[in-house]
């Protein structure tokens, strides 16, 4: 797991061991997601009136449901202000990728987005799964193949190839066709595993409190997961919100910013919070059957 030639949080590069698991072949979709709604009535985070108590400086027009929306911008941006294309947009949700006016009616295999933790958890264990570890997830991203920095060996896409769905073009502002949005599930080759979307298209949750990555020089840890909740804190934030490590990277990963389409890549998500980028796909025990759940899609 990691990698000591990348970002600072993914070193140190470690040995870990974990044991069988199922995991689905992509994550869960608008259609997936619009069933599970309609069988439980649920309400998604985003979807939920905000409680003023709990942001005391926020704006008022900002305190109705809503989420983050990518929003590319017009030209050429500094790429250390991330505001500049992220906007908190009323009324986004998953129903709503892209605000009022939009829907996913002609979206359903696309990945679902604007998903809180709590929402993947209700999903996962409706659907009788649960969320991978970071552990599961990155072994089943490297598709048997060790150490290497995609998922489908060491080496960058070639001309004409078309590996993952990240940011092809000028980010933020231009993308090439065909790219800077989410796309279908399966639409990119598979990897090792025949796992598909392990790169790119949509960051997804874990089930791992955030923490640096622990290297042991004495023994390879097996099942590992993440620290504690209140380790996963990050008390330079404003608000003081747990965070969850997702991976993966999305279609928003551009070389010239985030190139953390790579299975060693990690990120910190506060877990109230979900966005235009984010989703999710099951995993569970190796022994688990169709007969045991129908709804299991694995």
């Amino acid at each position: 797991m990691g990698s000591d030639q990348h970002y600072p949080e993914e070193a140190p590069a470690h040995r870990v061991r974990v044991e069988g698991f199922r995991i689905a072949r992509t994550t869960v979709t608008n259609r997936d997601y619009a069933a599970f709604v309609r069988a439980t009535h649920y309400r998604t985070v985003a979807e939920r009136p905000l409680n003023p108590a709990d942001f005391p400086d926020a704006p008022a027009e900002n305190l109705v449901p809503g989420s983050m929306v990518f929003t590319g911008t017009p030209g050429p941006v500094d790429l250390r202000h991330l505001s500049q294309w992220w906007a908190w947009t009323p009324g986004a949700n998953w129903r709503r990728p892209f605000g009022p006016g939009s829907s996913v009616g002609d979206r359903p295999e696309h990945p679902v987005v604007h998903i809180a933790y709590e929402d993947a958890q209700a999903y996962a264990e409706w659907a009788d799964a649960r969320l991978p570890t970071e552990a599961e997830w990155e072994f089943a991203a490297r598709g048997g193949l060790e150490a290497t920095r995609f998922t489908w060996g060491d080496e960058p896409e070639a001309a004409g190839e078309a590996r993952a769905n990240y940011w092809h073009g000028d980010f933020p502002w231009r993308a090439a066709p065909g790219y800077g949005s989410t796309a279908p599930v399966g639409s990119f080759l598979a990897n090792g595993f025949g796992l598909f979307d392990m790169a790119g298209n949509v960051w997804e949750w874990t089930s791992d409190w955030y923490q640096g990555h622990q290297g042991d020089e004495c023994c390879i840890p097996a099942n590992p997961v993440g620290g504690s909740r209140e380790g996963s804190i990050n008390p330079a934030e404003q608000f003081a919100v747990p965070r969850k490590t997702v991976k993966g990277g999305s279609f928003l990963c551009a070389d010239s910013y985030c190139q953390r389409y790579r299975p060693a890549a990690r990120r910190a998500q506060m877990i109230d919070t979900g966005m235009s980028h984010i989703g999710f796909r099951l995993a569970g025990r190796l022994t688990i059957t169709l007969a045991e759940s129908s709804r299991t899609p694995f």
